[in-house]
């Protein structure tokens, strides 16, 4: 006899499932067609992951009678869990991420002498106290040494940039900096990047500053894209 209880569990994380995929969705649809702050973007992909962590909850609450049972409904309460858990994920992910960084948004491999943004929509400088706790957070985020001239590593710095598809403000080689514009893939944030090239009695050296241009915190994100952006730099100037 298929376990009727199982298979309603199953149904309903499959709703909240779909709800919370859709929620999201939302979400990030306002914030790129410009309908709503940011605030309220997060607001509703909130609502979306505690809508898919109840989803979660339901399918696993489903999957630990159907092994009890085994009397049928198991393929709609694995679907509601396959369905729940990517939003629901993020969610855990994001909150991961907010407690365990900084409360900074701006990052630089140089926070003594660092890279100056001109051609953004509000120029200012490296704010001072983000250097220590940055050391502290951050301790791969340094300089990049590299064995070629300054006129090469801007070249290949350059490439580089296009071939992540960010907008271009500025890239001149006699200012020897680049300035573009990084857009994160789901809702369309837009964070400032500044390459600075520079030439050393060895090579070239490279600094790179990342600010987000919404929040207070950037859950790790503009080190990332720091540590990455120059790890892919040093591979495809060496190799």
């Amino acid at each position: 006899m298929p376990d009727t209880l199982a298979r309603r569990l199953g149904l309903l994380s499959i709703l909240l499932g779909v709800v919370s995929l859709a929620l999201l969705a939302v979400a990030a649809w306002g914030f790129r067609t410009g309908s709503w702050p940011w605030p309220q973007t997060y607001d509703i992909a909130g609502w979306g992951a505690w809508t898919a962590g109840a989803g979660v909850v339901l399918a696993l609450a489903g999957l630990a009678i159907w092994l009890r049972r085994r009397q049928g409904g198991a393929g709609t309460v694995l679907l509601g869990l396959v369905l729940s858990l990517p939003v629901a994920a993020l969610g855990v992910a994001f909150e991961i991420a907010a407690r365990t960084t900084p409360p900074i948004n701006d990052i630089s491999t140089d926070t003594e002498d660092p890279p100056v943004f001109w051609f953004t929509v509000t120029p200012s400088d490296y704010p001072a106290q983000n250097a220590e706790p940055q050391r502290a957070a951050y301790a791969n985020v340094r300089p990049l040494e590299l064995p070629v001239s300054a006129d090469e590593a801007f070249t290949a710095a350059l490439d580089l940039v296009e071939e992540r598809g960010w907008e271009m403000l500025s890239a001149d080689p006699a200012e020897s900096q680049i300035e573009a514009i990084a857009t994160s893939r789901l809702f369309g944030f837009e964070d400032e990047v500044a390459i600075r090239v520079t030439g050393t009695d060895t090579g070239a050296r490279i600094d790179m500053r990342s600010r987000s241009r919404l929040g207070q915190i950037d859950r790790g994100t503009n080190a990332r894209r720091i540590e990455t952006y120059l790890a892919d730099l040093e591979t495809r100037t060496l190799n």
